[in-house]
Formats: C-alpha cells, sequence, structure tokens
C-alpha cells in the first residue's frame, strides 16, 4: 500500500497570515498530489478539520479565492477543473530550492567532503571560516570583527585567522547538464514514495541554475520502457508509469542532447533506483525483470564507454543499496569514470547540490 510520512504539526512554524500560512502547506501538498489542485485541496481540507487552519472569519472558501484572484491557480479550460497557474509552479522551484539549502545548512561541516568552495569569479551573501589561500579581498568584514569581540573581548582587541570569514564565489564556467530521473514502477513499490524526493531535486537543481548560473543549461529527461524530453514547467505534474527501466534510452537521448550543447563542458546526471531492465531492439521491446540480464548490461556498459571518450561523466545517484546493485552502478561508473553516489531519499538534494557545485570548480576553464 503506497502512503506518505508528514512530519509533525509545529503551529510555530506558521506564524504568518491564514493565507500564507495555507499557502505553505498547499504548495507541499501539491508535489506529493504531482499537481492534483482537487486531491491537494482535499487533504488540505482534512488536515483543517484536525490542526483548524482555518479560522471564522478566513474559510477554505476564502483561501481558494485568494488562491484564483492572486494567480497561483487558474481554470482547465476542457473541464472547468482548476490547476496550478505559472505563478505556483515557479513557486514549487523556489521552495524546492529553499528546502534542499535548508537541509544544507542543517548538515554537519564534513559530512559530504567537497572542493567546490574557494576562490572563484562572482561574490555572494553566503560565508565560510577563511582557509589558507582565500583572497583576501574576499573577507567578511563585519562578520570578522563580530567574531574578533566574540572571541577575544573588545577592550583588548585583537584578530586571529580563526575569527576571520570570507564570503564563498559563484563560478561562471559554463556546464551543459542532463538530468536523467527514473519513473519506472519500482519509483513507487513497496509503499515508499521515490518519484516526490527526485522530482524536488530536479525542480531545486532547474531553479538554482536558471536564477544563479545562466550561462548554464539543464535538460531533464524521464525514462521508462522509452526515454523522452520533458520540460521544467512539467516537473510538478511528474508521475511513475507501470515501466520497466530503459537505462540506454535515457542515456542515448541525454548524448543527443548534449551533442548539439556547445558549451565545452558537459554531464549527465542520473537519479533511479534499480537495475536496467529493458532495451528497444528495432521496434521490438526486450525486457528482463530478474537478475542482471547480459544483453541489457552489456549496451549499458557500452554507452558508458561512449561517454568517457566523449569527456561526459555520468554521474549516478542510486536510492537503493542492494549489493548486486552496488555491483552493477560500481562497473558502470568504472566503464564511465565518473562517480557514484548511494543515497538515502533525505540526502539526495545535498549531494546532488554538492556534486553540481564541486563540478563546475573542475571544470572551470
Amino acid at each position: 500500500m503506497f502512503s506518505w510520512n508528514f512530519r509533525k504539526y509545529d503551529p510555530e512554524a506558521f506564524t504568518g497570515t491564514p493565507f500564507e500560512n495555507l499557502l505553505k502547506i498547499f504548495k507541499e501538498l501539491l508535489m506529493y498530489t504531482s499537481g492534483d489542485v482537487g486531491e491537494a485541496l482535499s487533504w488540505l481540507t482534512k488536515l483543517d478539520e484536525q490542526y483548524n487552519l482555518t479560522t471564522p472569519d478566513y474559510g477554505m472558501a476564502d483561501f481558494i479565492q485568494e488562491l484564483r484572484d492572486k494567480g497561483y491557480l487558474k481554470e482547465n479550460k476542457t473541464d472547468r477543473s482548476m490547476k496550478p497557474g505559472a505563478k505556483m509552479e515557479i513557486e514549487l522551484r523556489r521552495k524546492a530550492l529553499d528546502d534542499v539549502f535548508d537541509e544544507l545548512k542543517k548538515s554537519k561541516r564534513g559530512d559530504h567532503r567537497t572542493n567546490a568552495i574557494g576562490m572563484g569569479d562572482e561574490v555572494n551573501s553566503e560565508i565560510k571560516p577563511y582557509e589558507w589561500g582565500d583572497a583576501l579581498d574576499q573577507i567578511a568584514v563585519s562578520e570578522t570583527i563580530k567574531n574578533a569581540h566574540i572571541n577575544h573581548g573588545i577592550e583588548n582587541f585583537s584578530l586571529t585567522q580563526e575569527d576571520m570569514q570570507v564570503h564563498e564565489r559563484f563560478y561562471q564556467s559554463q556546464m551543459s547538464t542532463v538530468l536523467m530521473i527514473d519513473i519506472s514502477h519500482s519509483m513507487i513499490l513497496y509503499g515508499e514514495d521515490r518519484i516526490t524526493p527526485a522530482k524536488k531535486v530536479a525542480m531545486a537543481l532547474s531553479e538554482l541554475i536558471t536564477t544563479r548560473y545562466p550561462k548554464d543549461t539543464l535538460d531533464i529527461i524521464v525514462f521508462g520502457d522509452d526515454a523522452w524530453q520533458i520540460e521544467i514547467k512539467d516537473l510538478p505534474y511528474l508521475e511513475v508509469g507501470p515501466y520497466h527501466t530503459n537505462t540506454v534510452a535515457g542515456l542515448e537521448l541525454a548524448m543527443e542532447i548534449l551533442r548539439k550543447r556547445k558549451n565545452p563542458n558537459k554531464q549527465i546526471m542520473m537519479i533511479t533506483d534499480g537495475k536496467p531492465t529493458c532495451i528497444k531492439i528495432g521496434k521490438k521491446y526486450y525486457q528482463n525483470s530478474f537478475g542482471l540480464d547480459k544483453k541489457i548490461l552489456t549496451r549499458c556498459f557500452a554507452l558508458a564507454v561512449k561517454c568517457r571518450k566523449q569527456n561526459i561523466p555520468i554521474t549516478t545517484f542510486m536510492i537503493a543499496r542492494d549489493p548486486w546493485l552496488v555491483q552493477f552502478v560500481d562497473k558502470f561508473t568504472k566503464a564511465n569514470d565518473g562517480k557514484a553516489f548511494y543515497s538515502s531519499l533525505e540526502g539526495l538534494g545535498s549531494f546532488i547540490f554538492l556534486d553540481y557545485k564541486q563540478n563546475k570548480r573542475k571544470h572551470k576553464r
């Protein structure tokens, strides 16, 4: 049976207006319902009955009307139902990005070692402790002086390296990325929702690239029995289908897309939870869901080698840790000279963001 897990309700996290509080929950529900407004409102109504989210002066009808008035919802002309508007789609991407950055901030220092931060091209608002080699023009003066006051006092003011904070920088090398998302049936098997975290990360990554790294490109592919490209605006509505896993089709399409990109740095990121179980031979599908099929694996390894020869590294984010899956991913990664992460659903966002940032520095021209 398929189910969702939510955090315990915390009233202190909802201190805005009734509309703002309801909107915060509604956006989360839209992600889980793949943009189904009716289902999300039904869940919101049940939560309201349990936690008294509305007030006598502001009810669900008022909330729905305000969503329409402010452009968050629009009418579907075919059946007159409600669907998210462009404004809501942007809000969902921004929320996904905020969630991932919150996840990064909460992680302990050194959990995921990376050389992705340091001297770059463009100063931003984020700061970090000074490290040997950081440029002196990156020093965050206010934070550094504050640390010195706290550590040494005001009367005998002194400044040491431990007090110093510096601004991080963004890197402006161009990168073309194809993100592949597995939408085979296994992404919702055994009652675990794996597709929602995957599309949340895709939405966050798309928002990061379009707003912070506009010279980069991000193309998104979904793959099941076949593979096809989707637009960023389609991500909230992404659902798993009754598909096998045709990793070969996804890689072939990714390579075709990257062949047309003029950026010197190219990469493929693949989010999956299972082994390849399907390839297309002519017009027919060859499928085998049991074990690791040599015919299918041979095609996968051949593409991994082809990508390596074209200087396209593949980073695989495997949302599973079965020993025989690990064996396949390790062999695939060695054939490509790429990387592999065995990530929990909760850590998927930080893994992908840190890897993306690290790759931008590594490929800096």
